[in-house]
């Protein structure tokens, strides 16, 4: 009815523009796969943006043990999360998931100096995770208790970093994870169930929490069903899945919406309706918005493409997504986490870029809203070379070939993590970008002075057609450099002076 009731809203705004004789039109795009497909699913802000920045902040960081995915494993006895929680904390039975929620205080969370951050890093857009698979909102919501408003920080998370990101002219994302929370299994259908090894449990189960007797996931507690998603599904399809998205597009007016994966199990009904509120909400706001999905569970005629902690080996027609973080294993903060070097950061967003894609960067706060000091300082090193050469990236589109070099990747599946996780590139790598005349060639390390480099991607067969170089520059460099093209591609010579360790920009400017 809430959608019914907005299309004949918007029907009515276009009826009244008509007739004060206003040539505004705005366009009311229905629930259905065929109308969406109209719309500009990657408008050119997105395409020149190249970078993001969200963070999985929640409930589950207090424990700050395992994964994002505490809430879940804490239940099973076979799990580290079981025996750290019962260690900790006592057995799940007698302290639940619920009671850590006034233990999240984030009494040091201050959302100016956090939009400063994502702003020094390169950020051109950044967002919370809005909720979880484990049923916490990170705004202040009606619909669910179980907010950062009314509960736990009692401050609204998103609300107050929306704020402080468009006073900095950034745009604004949000994800949504919660396609998990409905509890799906009663413990009839649970106990075979429960006998699957990790890898099944992960893949099959539809439903975050498990089901047992006794623990807070089962209870119909009428205040703990919309943290456990333990209700009838049509309810909870209705007033949890598709009103918290609606609450948080009402209240903040996102520039992005993001969808973990399992958006499967949601009916098609359902994500019709929300890509349609999405839409015509913006239409009606004159907002220019995106929709990024994993798995196959949004039609790309509107939606964004996006590879989990994975990228394309080849330049992508569309523009896509890949959400990596900056740490090698857990999403959320936890004591023993690792981070990623700056330097490992800066050559997947170049690689990225190359092949028509842009990189969300996902950090790990503490439970007291710090981010902690390793993390900040790759952002800087990160924003500190985006400062310098970040023509090469921003607002460019790819070039002929996105590159060129021994370090291969890998196809863009989730099997294939781990490899991705290994890749490392060197000087002998090269990525490629272009803006009008101009094309940038990247190098992903620093060559030795006056070094002797060949970049075959210039040579007379690769090309579609003449090419005539007017200049060939180092950015951050006034040193004149030797170069020619010739049959077999453009030879350089690298600055006697090292500019840039990290990644060395060409700037070869064409006419």
């Amino acid at each position: 009815m809430r959608n019914i009731g907005f299309l004949l809203l918007m029907s009515l705004v276009i009826s009244c523009s008509n007739r004060s004789g206003s040539e505004t039109k705005t366009v009311v795009y229905s629930a259905d796969w065929e109308s969406l497909a109209a719309v500009n699913e990657e408008p050119e802000w997105f395409k020149d943006a190249k970078l993001g920045i969200y963070f999985h902040w929640g409930v589950y960081t207090v424990p700050a043990f395992g994964t994002e995915w505490y809430p879940r494993w804490m239940h099973f006895v076979d799990r580290v999360e079981y025996a750290h929680h019962l260690e900790n904390y006592g057995h799940p039975s007698e302290f639940a998931y619920h009671d850590f929620v006034p233990m999240f205080g984030a009494e040091h969370f201050d959302p100016a100096a956090w939009a400063d951050l994502f702003q020094k890093a390169g950020a051109r857009f950044a967002g919370p995770v809005a909720e979880h698979h484990d049923g916490f909102s990170m705004w202040d919501s009606d619909i669910t208790p179980w907010n950062a408003k009314d509960k736990g920080p009692k401050r609204d998370i998103c609300g107050e970093l929306a704020e402080e990101l468009r006073k900095r002219d950034m745009k604004l994302i949000t994800t949504f994870h919660h396609a998990r929370n409905l509890q799906r299994f009663d413990t009839a259908t649970y106990e075979h169930i429960s006998v699957l090894n990790d890898m099944e449990r992960s893949t099959s189960w539809a439903s975050h929490y498990p089901y047992f007797q006794g623990m807070a996931p089962a209870s119909d507690d009428p205040e703990l069903k919309y943290l456990y998603g333990n209700m009838e599904e049509e309810q909870w399809l209705e007033e949890v899945w598709l009103g918290k998205i609606n609450e948080v597009l009402d209240k903040y007016h996102p520039d992005i919406i993001w969808f973990d994966g399992w958006l499967d199990s949601i009916p098609e009904s359902y994500r019709m309706r929300m890509a349609a509120d999405y839409y015509n909400k913006a239409e009606a706001g004159n907002q220019e918005v995106v929709i990024v999905r994993k798995q196959n569970d949004l039609p790309l005629e509107m939606s964004v493409d996006d590879h989990e902690k994975t990228r394309m080996n080849y330049i992508g027609e569309k523009y896509w997504m890949t959400d990596e973080t900056i740490s090698t294993g857990s999403w959320s903060y936890t004591t023993d986490l690792k981070i990623k070097s700056s330097t490992e950061i800066l050559h997947i967003l170049i690689d990225i870029v190359s092949k028509n894609g842009v990189l969300l960067l996902n950090v790990s706060p503490r439970a007291d809203g710090v981010i902690p000091e390793e993390q900040q300082r790759v952002l800087l090193e990160l924003g500190e070379w985006l400062s310098s050469y970040g023509e090469a990236i921003y607002g460019t589109r790819p070039w002929h070939t996105y590159g060129e070099g021994p370090t291969k990747e890998p196809e863009s599946e989730s099997g294939n993590r781990d490899a991705f996780l290994k890749l490392r590139y060197s000087k002998a790598d090269f990525r490629y970008t272009q803006s009008g005349s101009t094309i940038y060639a990247v190098q992903l390390g620093a060559p030795s002075p006056g070094e002797e480099i060949l970049l075959e991607s210039f040579a007379s067969a690769s090309l579609s057609g003449p090419l005539n170089i007017v200049d060939v520059s180092v950015l951050g460099s006034e040193e004149e450099i030797g170069w020619s093209l010739e049959n077999e591609g453009l030879h350089l010579k690298a600055p006697l002076e090292v500019v840039n360790e990290t990644a060395l920009v060409y700037m070869i400017n064409t006419h």
